[in-house]
């Protein structure tokens, strides 16, 4: 265990100092600066707008840099030839294929914190222009509304977050399952493609158990076949309830509308997706460790 944390954080390090990185959430932080700033001319629902489409800058730009982690994590070691030494030291393959996973699944945490911290903090200084409350009045029920719609929806926010982070962490997993034999040209696009095909599952159990699924059982072990392998990402928003819905959160005005969501189910469903997230990672590195296994350490595939 000691060396595959070793592996881990000397791959956190060598991905979050990729310049790459650094680019990226540079860029991510100065867009959510940006919108935060912004209307956006949504009749009272600006917040909830703003909200969303920081969540998609957040997925995409920490998504990016960690597929660029991914992809070279050891696919290119092995080319030149970096694992052969590696290798030659007192550590097995599963410890190196752990501990390049965990390492670059800390550096997606990261880039998710500080983006999310920046969406966090422009969610706070919009909410009294979105909601037309003046910050400043000394009127203290004003200024309760205010922090009351601020941890309301702040609340709401970081579930989603925590989400976000899971998702990214099941397409590392598949990233670093490919980067066994697959260099960054085809383990890149591969993820991509791999994370629009799993966005789209949430069509795939409705037609497994829909009227077409009656008419033919062909048509129902496909649905289900693809649903064995492809990963189920829409587990991973739950948006309905955690952006666009109020928070029943204790302590504010929202404490007791019925048709709040409260909080507790909404960490509950966040503790049910994390455990899929890490059943479905535990079994794309176990495909990616057969594939390791096999691999010729001294470059090319003969």
């Amino acid at each position: 265990m000691y060396r595959t944390l070793i592996i881990a954080r000397y791959t956190f390090l060598e991905a979050v100092l990729q310049p790459i990185y650094s680019l990226l959430l540079a860029l991510g932080a100065a867009i959510l600066v940006i919108f935060s700033l912004l209307p956006f001319f949504t009749l009272g629902e600006d917040t909830k707008m703003f909200k969303s489409v920081g969540l998609d800058v957040v997925l995409i730009l920490v998504l990016l840099a960690t597929l660029f982690a991914t992809s070279k994590s050891i696919y290119d070691e092995i080319e030149d030839r970096t694992m052969l030494t590696l290798m030659s030291k007192p550590v097995r393959r599963w410890e190196v294929m752990v501990g390049k996973y965990l390492g670059i699944v800390l550096a997606s945490a990261l880039g998710v914190a500080v983006l999310g911290s920046v969406l966090i903090l422009g969610t706070w200084f919009r909410i009294p222009g979105d909601y037309l409350l003046n910050p400043n009045t000394l009127n203290d029920l004003v200024g309760k509304q205010i922090m009351d719609l601020r941890l309301m929806h702040i609340s709401g926010l970081i579930p989603q977050l925590v989400l976000t982070w899971m998702e990214i962490s099941v397409l590392a997993a598949v990233g670093v399952a490919l980067s066994t034999r697959f260099s960054l040209v085809v383990n890149l696009p591969t993820v991509i493609i791999l994370y629009f095909a799993g966005n789209l599952m949430r069509f795939v159990f409705p037609i497994s158990s829909g009227p077409l699924a009656d008419k033919s059982q062909f048509v129902k072990g496909c649905a289900w076949f693809i649903g064995l392998f492809l990963p189920s990402l829409d587990r991973f928003d739950l948006r309905d309830m955690t952006l666009l819905s109020n928070i029943r959160l204790s302590g504010t005005a929202f404490a007791m509308d019925s048709r709040a969501v409260p909080l507790g189910a909404l960490w509950l469903y966040v503790a049910a997706a994390g455990l899929y997230a890490l059943t479905y990672a535990a079994f794309v590195l176990c495909a990616g460790m057969w594939s390791f296994q096999t691999r010729e350490l001294g470059g090319g595939e003969g």
